[in-house]
Formats: structure tokens, C-alpha cells, sequence
């Protein structure tokens, strides 16, 4: 075991980390074998484990079988070696992307320009096509921000990271730095404590990262759950029994101020009258009311896309 673990880390040469992720380090390494840049994850299993556990297992094949889709990041080895209290760790190896929505929105931001209407167009397609791949297959990200959907600046192609390990654990509350999880992303069941997800969660970040595509903004920056709900419920309007069935039942439901719904078109105004319905019907309060990633490829805002190289 002990040398399988330097043999796995001898074939590659870490440069930087590149990040902490929600399960472990990333690092960029270079393939000493090859000179391919790759992004090395070294993830972290249960402590009490012997071994790998047959559910890591499952995920990772899981993660490969979902890796064929062109818009989900490659997963090209899997490599198991132990660290220095001997408890054993995976490292798993990915392609290399140097940029991702979140440095991307930023460099417009910074400048005061805006994405391109056809650049947001055709990377909300790639963002919708990699989702409902996920989703046919069952498995639902539950944490998708800018931060995880790298992209290829020369090609534009987009692809989605950090499925992480994602189902075999909780949500993840905290990251290991003294970075807070975002919240900016997050569905209201989910902030409301529901405890069974469907893929309606994933959708609504989707719909957050297509509205900070048009305007560089975050589209609702809360600092804590309750902030997130508010601002939420001040532009949706708060939710009640009529228009979410049961949502007074979840746990963390309490009594709100009450807001009535506002325009999107008051918040998101670069954005056409197609991609405002597109948006709306991502932004249901009710999770079996919003759009299937599936449902969404087809809807009108895509109409005028050149679907042929993507």
C-alpha cells in the first residue's frame, strides 16, 4: 500500500494549490510521464474507514461514467495511497481548465463590461445540456456556483466540476479554510431544511448563475440562511401555501415579513422577454413546478443558438 501511495504521488509533479475544495485540496500537477497538466483532488474518506468504502467506490465510477458527457469534467485516473497517519486517501485526477464563471463574470466586472447576450446564450446551453446529463443519469450536484463550472476561454466550452463526492456525504456546511460555504446559490427547500432534494435544487442555481451571467451581480448574496431567504422572498414575494403546497411544513419555517413578487425584469434588465421566461420558470417556489434541465434545452431563449458545435 505504503508504495502505491508514492507511486501515485512520483507520477506527478504538484505545481500550486489551486483551491480547497468542499472535499479536499486541489492541486495543479503536471504527468511527469506525459508533461500533461492535470488537477490533482486529494479527497479525504470517512475516518473510521479500513480501506476505500464500497460507496466512495460507486462514486467514482459513477464520476467517470458521468465524465464521458463533454460538458462534465474529465476524470482520467483514480490513484489510492495513504497519508502520513496511514489512513487512506484517493487521489483522484482530472483535466486541467485554468478558468472558471466566477474569475470569468469577475474580469467584466472589473472592466464594467458586459458577457456578450450569445456568450450568456451559449454557456447557459452547455450549463442546462452537462445538468440534465447529470440529472438522466440521477445525480444531483447540490452545490453548483461559477466557482465549480470551469471553462476553456478559447473555445468557450464549459464543463461542470466538484460533483465532488457529493452524494455519499451531507451537505457540506463549512468549507476546511475560514471560507464560509456560499448560500448565493442555494435553493429555498434546501435553506428551509427540507431533507429530500429532487433535481429542481440544481436548477435553481442554475437560474442564479444565468441571471449573474447577464448583470456580473449575484442575483441573491445573503450572508446567512435567513438573509438568503429574505432576499429571496423580496423579490419573489414571500411564499405561502398557495403558491408552494406545503412549504409552511418545513422545518426551518417561520413567520417572514411579507413581500409581494417583483418584476425580474426590475433586477435582471439586460435580458430579453425569452430569457425572462426562461428564468421565471426556473425560479418556481415550488421544486415540481421549475423546468428540467432537460425541458429547459428547449425552450425558446435557445432558438436562435447555433446548437452544431456544442
Amino acid at each position: 500500500m505504503e508504495e502505491k501511495a508514492k507511486s501515485a504521488m512520483e507520477a506527478f509533479e504538484k505545481l500550486e494549490k489551486v483551491g480547497e475544495g468542499t472535499y479536499g485540496k486541489v492541486y495543479r500537477a503536471r504527468e511527469k510521464a506525459t508533461g500533461k497538466i492535470v488537477a490533482l483532488k486529494k479527497t479525504r474518506l470517512h475516518e473510521d474507514e479500513e480501506g476505500v468504502p464500497p460507496t466512495t467506490l460507486r462514486e467514482v465510477s459513477l464520476l467517470r461514467m458521468l465524465s464521458r458527457d463533454s460538458h462534465v469534467v474529465r476524470l482520467m485516473d483514480v490513484k489510492q495511497g495513504q497519508n502520513k497517519e496511514g489512513k487512506t486517501v484517493l487521489y483522484l485526477v482530472f483535466e486541467y481548465m485554468d478558468t472558471d464563471l466566477k474569475k470569468y463574470i469577475r474580469s467584466f466586472r472589473q472592466t464594467g463590461g458586459h458577457i456578450p447576450p450569445a456568450t450568456v446564450k451559449s454557456l447557459m446551453f452547455q450549463l442546462c445540456k452537462g445538468v440534465a446529463f447529470c440529472h438522466g443519469h440521477g445525480v444531483l450536484h447540490r452545490d453548483l456556483k461559477p466557482h465549480n463550472i470551469l471553462m476553456d476561454p478559447k473555445t468557450m466550452t464549459l464543463k461542470i466540476a466538484d460533483l465532488g463526492l457529493a452524494r455519499s456525504y451531507t451537505v457540506p456546511i463549512k468549507k476546511y479554510t475560514h471560507e464560509i460555504l456560499t448560500l448565493w446559490y442555494r435553493a429555498p427547500e434546501v435553506l428551509l431544511g427540507a431533507t429530500h432534494y429532487s433535481p429542481a435544487v440544481d436548477i435553481w442555481s442554475v437560474a442564479c448563475i444565468f441571471a449573474e451571467l447577464v448583470t456580473n451581480q449575484a442575483l441573491f448574496a445573503g450572508d446567512s440562511e435567513l438573509q438568503q431567504l429574505l432576499h429571496i422572498f423580496r423579490l419573489l414575494g414571500t411564499p405561502n401555501e398557495k403558491m408552494w403546497p406545503g412549504v409552511s411544513k418545513l422545518v426551518n419555517w417561520h413567520e417572514y415579513p411579507q413581500w409581494s413578487p417583483q418584476p425580474l425584469s426590475s433586477v435582471v434588465k439586460e435580458l430579453d422577454a425569452d430569457g425572462l421566461n426562461l428564468l421565471s420558470e426556473m425560479l418556481h417556489y415550488e421544486p415540481a413546478k421549475r423546468i428540467s434541465a432537460k425541458k429547459a434545452m428547449e425552450h425558446p431563449y435557445f432558438d436562435d443558438l447555433d446548437k452544431s458545435h456544442l
